[in-house]
């Protein structure tokens, strides 16, 4: 049976990166603007008063302290607060495309791969651009890939669930060799007026290559040993905006279209159901968590990274042990784990295990043994 392996990571960082006292700033500007527009009513008690948000309530809840975006006046605007991204004409080269290409090629060229290489595209994302025609196949196109492609989406957990995929296709003799791309755009489906949320998301794209050992030719690719999925029912993290929202048009531009939480509610939840998933895993395959050099985790809260690493392990998590990005990035959803993997794996040496692990709406979780080759 073949043995697939990641060989090469690629990925991709938008020009822009926005401060949390930048958006701090702009928001608090909004909420002096709203409650200043709505203080008869505030008096009234019949609209209820905006709170104002800070840098150190950012950084304490989340440990984030900046986030890449595609646009950031959009954003940074108190009058707008969403990002200024103009569509493209069918014949131009969709944005999400856009960004998936230049991931893929970096791991592409870091896999020393051609497009003839490749045998499909996996893109696996949270936040799809449209419907149809298929985002991978766009992808797909621009690259000179052949084979087939297709688009996948299970929230945060998509780019895990999506290198599943790609072992599959290879362990069943479908394909030899697959791009996984994960790109995030996050800040289109961000609401910069809640103050819980506003500071959570930014955007990238990631990829990878995942092939056949007998056609790595790169050194330092790491064995996919083995894959756990679940998914369980949660309306905690919900998206509501689709298609068919114009055929109730009274509430298609309610705040539901954009990404809500309860944050609390996911936190209390989460963390016991990745937890559980990781040692059960590991025990599965007869490895004990001191057998893990690292785990690169999902990157949504340091808080909840930092209490799954210590349940898992039994005590306190090194930094190099659950390295974190999203200080830097924000949460990206899919894509965090994979840039923390990008990021964090060559000193480890051959032999060494290590675990990927994301998880997020749906609910949806996914975990990869990994170890490294020589």
């Amino acid at each position: 049976m073949a043995q697939p392996v990641i060989s090469a990571t690629g990925l991709y960082t938008p020009p822009h990166s926005i401060s949390n006292d930048e958006l701090v700033e702009s928001f608090n500007t909004f909420v002096a603007n709203f409650n200043k527009e709505h203080a008869a009513e505030i008096e009234a008690g019949t609209v209820e008063a905006l709170l104002p948000s800070s840098t150190a309530f950012i950084e304490k809840a989340s440990g984030i302290k900046s986030r890449y975006v595609m646009d950031k006046d959009g954003i940074l605007d108190p009058e707008r607060m969403c990002p200024c991204i103009p569509e493209r004409s069918n014949d131009e080269l969709s944005i999400l495309a856009e960004v998936a290409v230049d991931a893929a090629r970096k791991a592409m060229k870091a896999a020393d791969k051609k497009p003839e290489d490749i045998d499909a595209v996996v893109l696996a994302c949270s936040n799809l651009q449209r419907a149809y025609p298929a985002m991978a196949i766009e992808v797909q196109n621009e690259l000179g890939i052949g084979g087939f492609a297709f688009d996948m989406v299970v929230g945060c957990a998509s780019a895990v669930y999506g290198i599943q995929m790609a072992v599959d296709l290879i362990r069943n003799g479908t394909a030899k060799c697959v791009l996984v791309a994960n790109p995030e755009i996050t800040c289109g489906h961000m609401n910069y007026r809640e103050r819980d949320s506003h500071f959570i998301f930014g955007d990238v794209a990631t990829a990878l290559i995942i092939e056949d050992a007998a056609t790595c030719t790169v050194n330092g690719a790491f064995e996919i040993v083995s894959a756990r999925l679940k998914s369980q029912f949660s309306n905690n993290i919900r998206n509501n905006f689709g298609f068919l929202n114009r055929c109730a048009e009274e509430h298609a531009h309610d705040p539901d279209k954009l990404f809500v939480q309860e944050g609390r509610k996911v936190f209390r939840e989460v963390v016991p159901l990745v937890s559980d998933m990781i040692v059960s895993h590991l025990k599965d395959e007869g490895f004990t968590p001191g057998d893990i050099k690292r785990m690169w985790l999902h990157q949504a809260n340091c808080n909840m990274n930092d209490l799954i690493a210590k349940k898992v392990l039994g005590r306190e998590p090194t930094q190099l042990e659950s390295p974190v990005i999203l200080d830097e990035y924000a949460n990206t959803s899919s894509a965090g784990s994979i840039i923390a993997f990008h990021k964090y794996h060559d000193d480890l040496a051959p032999g060494d295990l290590g675990l990927m692990c994301a998880f997020g709406a749906g609910y949806s979780a996914a975990s990869l043994l990994l170890k490294k080759r020589a």
